[in-house]
């Protein structure tokens, strides 16, 4: 039985380079990518599960960062308390 990714729409269980895969994941979400970046991510998602789910996840937090890292006044006693606690451990 021959095993067609493509057609089957299966993606495989184990990445056979998971480093540099997952390098290329994050420079895209981190908007660094080359003109093929796209077309090699659409390929690598539709293939691998493991990448398909770095990338989600990477994306997701991304996403969550983005809505709850905003600019919130910070009150002055804890920063007084944070420098406080820096000059002590210097």
């Amino acid at each position: 039985m021959e095993n067609n990714l493509e057609g089957t729409g299966e993606r495989k269980l184990q990445c056979s380079d998971v480093s540099k895969c997952f390098q290329l994941l994050e420079s895209i979400l981190d908007g660094n990518e080359n003109p093929d970046s796209q077309e090699v991510l659409k390929s690598k998602l539709a293939k691998c599960q493991p990448c398909f789910e770095h990338y989600h996840l990477e994306q997701a937090i991304k996403e969550v960062l983005k809505t709850k890292c905003t600019k919130h006044e910070v009150p002055s006693q804890l920063v007084e308390n944070i420098r406080q606690k820096i000059e002590e451990i210097k």
